[in-house]
């Protein structure tokens, strides 16, 4: 028999199922605008038709990506009404407007703009399809402005007041939107989604220099991807630390389950970093604990001596998934580290000047292709899962916020999404590979074939190869 206990459960993971596949699919439309913006400005700058190929060859799977990315967002707008009813009806002031916002700022802006920037090229001067491309990313940009700080809200609540009848009314809405943790995070999600797309674009170059080292669009994208985990890679380390001095502030027993902290440790002693343990719940302490002294307190409180407070300190029922949130954690932090080293090594190639005859490079970037998506997710699963039991932290419980629905009802659907889910994004990612598959050819067609033709400019083959000057 299905309790109450199982409609929490069902509806939290239908939720986190749909927005597993829309926080990718919406990150990777956000770098590849500004990847875009990128090469077709650099294009207007030296006239290179590699670069122009180049566009043409990601304007497709960036064309893709937002045709399957859009209808997976959709659903979610639905769930809020459907499994948490009680939520929206309590946090509906708050939320609605903040959603409302996201649609008439960036998704008009977006798509006002998408229709010139897929198929106005030929049919507008260049300078003016730049400036297309240019408002596609602005818009893109703003979209994560909007639900970032509705997400941030929930997170570190502020700038709101408690009505008689329960319900949330807005008081301060800059205080709303600018929230304690929203520019944090802000920073730290836009910077997953470059190095996520720096990842996929610099995997797809590898793939084709692999085959062809002398390829100029396969040189450009693998050259321009490389720099963005060089230079972003320390910014997400930075931007991460920041935040979690944050979340320590405002989300102590979310710190807490990161570092699997039972027990404060004696006074002087310090925190250990855990790399490894097996969070016992039940017995609230950790098993096959490894761990080197000293190390957490230098990045939890930038000194060898400081402490947290530990998870044995609060009360049980406030306590979220302890394992689920410290090996998310380590997850997330061991690939950030690992994609910031190859950015490093990169960097060490290039200056070398090896940087198309380290095949061992390639080979990594191939290997590490999914890498920064997957670290975004379990940073997700980190934020979201290290709330609970909170739907608005500290104020109303995920429990207290489902819609007064059956359980099979719930399940059902839930069933029915997946296979929609799965069918619709499996044959997008399949024609997705197909197009990345083959490489970047001179005079590359765009999403209409006879606009990339009228487009493209005479070649000069003597010019300095494309690519070795990024």
């Amino acid at each position: 028999m299905m309790t109450a206990d199982s409609l929490l459960v069902i509806a939290r993971s239908q939720f986190a199922f749909t927005i597993g596949f829309h926080i990718v699919l919406a990150a990777f439309t956000i770098g590849l605008a500004h990847f875009l913006m990128v090469i077709e400005g650099l294009w207007l700058w030296s006239r290179r038709p590699a670069y122009l190929d180049l566009y043409h060859f990601w304007l497709k799977i960036f064309a893709l990506n937002v045709a399957v990315g859009v209808v997976s967002g959709v659903i979610m707008e639905f769930e809020f009404g459907t499994n948490w009813g009680t939520f929206s009806t309590r946090a509906g002031a708050i939320i609605g407007p903040l959603m409302f916002y996201e649609v008439l700022v960036a998704f008009f802006l977006e798509a006002g703009f998408m229709g010139i920037m897929l198929f106005g090229m030929g049919k507008v001067g260049a300078k003016l399809h730049f400036f297309t491309t240019c408002m596609v990313a602005l818009g893109s940009l703003f979209s994560a402005f909007w639900i970032l700080s509705a997400n941030s809200w929930m997170q570190t609540p502020a700038g709101i007041s408690l009505g008689a009848d329960g319900r949330f009314q807005p008081e301060a809405w800059l205080d709303i939107i600018y929230n304690p943790s929203f520019i944090y995070r802000l920073a730290h999600m836009l910077l997953a989604a470059f190095l996520g797309t720096a990842c996929m674009v610099a995997a797809t170059g590898a793939w084709h220099l692999l085959r062809d080292h002398r390829n100029p669009g396969a040189r450009i994208m693998y050259s321009l991807a490389l720099w963005i985990l060089t230079i972003a890679g320390p910014l997400q380390i930075i931007a991460g630390d920041l935040h979690g001095e944050n979340t320590l502030r405002y989300q102590p027993q979310k710190v807490a389950a990161m570092e699997g902290d039972w027990q404060r440790p004696p006074p002087g002693a310090g925190e250990p970093m855990r790399l490894f343990a097996v969070p016992d719940t039940a017995r609230g302490r950790n098993r096959l604990e490894l761990s080197i002294p000293r190390v957490g307190s230098l990045y939890l409180r930038h000194n060898l001596t400081g402490t947290i407070t530990s998870l044995n300190e609060f009360p049980r029922r406030d306590i979220p998934s302890v394992p689920l949130v410290f090996f998310a954690f380590r997850l997330m932090v061991g690939l950030g580290l690992l994609l910031t080293a190859a950015g490093i090594c990169a960097l060490v190639v290039r200056c070398r000047r090896h940087l198309w005859r380290a095949r061992w490079l390639q080979w990594f970037m191939l290997a590490l292709a999914p890498a920064g998506f997957v670290a975004m997710l379990a940073g997700w699963v980190v934020t979201e899962t290290g709330r609970q039991p909170f739907m608005v932290y500290g104020l109303v419980r995920t429990g207290e916020s489902l819609s007064p629905v059956s359980p099979p009802l719930v399940l059902f659907s839930s069933a029915a999404l997946a296979v929609v889910y799965l069918g619709v994004f499996g044959t997008g990612m399949v024609y997705m590979l197909r197009l990345l598959r083959r490489p970047p050819q001179p005079g590359e067609q765009g999403p209409v074939p006879s606009l990339a033709r009228q487009t493209a400019p005479e070649r000069n083959d003597g010019q300095k190869q494309p690519g070795e000057d990024l």
